[in-house]
């Protein structure tokens, strides 16, 4: 299926590793010029010249720390300097963290809020006028089935990826007639580095091996009994960011092998 991506420009957050290096890859296959940012300068490179290499696409490579608004002024910046705009934005950059609402500081839901909510906000704000002016495009933010149905350990991950939902829902509205759909994905296990990370530490405390770990995780909380690849993931996430999609607005897709216990 030709997903009509050739030559288009995307803009990905945290896009040098996991989730977000698996949707470079994917966009790449398809002949989508990449802009991605991370944090790790070295690996940043190493990335986009490994895409460069393989799919024969341009790519920008842009240190950034997207709860900076500084640092998403400098991303924007590049982009406008290198393409001279952009059509698909992924809100990919993220993550969790462990804690109690009681014991845990302002300064820590201010830092995730910021990662998780403002970047989106922030960065939408700044290339969404390229996209007008190109026509159109999509934007994609990665949230979490914990949006939804949370996990006990990680309330202010919970939060802040429920209010980039409905963040998602706002912005499709307003954005709707300029032609930019707007949607959120919200993936369940998915078997990134911060996973097998996880995997390692608690499988010890556990006297299981990381394998082990994972494999009960999957069991007690999917019922497909397995994690899904960065890969799987982003074949999903490619079409929702193609034009074939343009009639999806505002909506939540929920890539979770059955981990929501819900129908509503």
């Amino acid at each position: 299926m030709d997903m009509q991506l050739k030559n288009k420009i995307a803009c990905i957050t945290g896009g040098s590793v996991g989730i977000g290096l698996a949707i470079a890859k994917e966009l790449a296959r398809e002949g989508t010029h990449l802009a991605i940012c991370a944090r790790d300068e070295e690996r940043l490179q190493e990335v986009a010249h490994e895409i460069r290499n393989e799919f024969r696409v341009k790519v920008l490579g842009v240190k950034a720390d997207v709860s900076k608004m500084k640092d998403i002024q400098k991303f924007a910046t590049e982009i406008e300097k290198y393409f001279g705009g952009v059509d698909i934005l992924v809100n990919n950059a993220g993550t969790g963290s462990a804690e109690k609402i009681m014991t845990a500081t302002d300064e820590k839901w201010y830092s995730y809020w910021d990662l998780h909510v403002m970047a989106a906000i922030r960065t939408a704000r700044l290339l969404v006028p390229f996209m007008k002016k190109r026509g159109g495009g999509a934007i994609v933010n990665i949230a979490s089935v914990c949006a939804k149905q949370p996990l006990d350990y990680e309330p202010i991950y919970n939060t802040t990826k429920a209010a980039l939902v409905m963040l998602t829902k706002c912005l499709a509205n307003e954005l709707v007639h300029d032609n930019i759909h707007v949607n959120a994905i919200c993936p369940g296990l998915i078997i990134t580095p911060d996973w097998k990370k996880t995997a390692t530490i608690l499988g010890k405390d556990l006297g299981i091996t990381p394998d082990e770990y994972l494999d009960r995780i999957a069991k007690d909380l999917a019922p497909i009994s397995r994690f899904a690849t960065p890969e799987e993931l982003a074949k999903f996430i490619v079409f929702i960011c193609s034009p074939l999609a343009a009639y999806c607005i505002g909506s939540s897709y929920y890539f979770d092998g059955g981990f929501i216990k819900s129908i509503l």
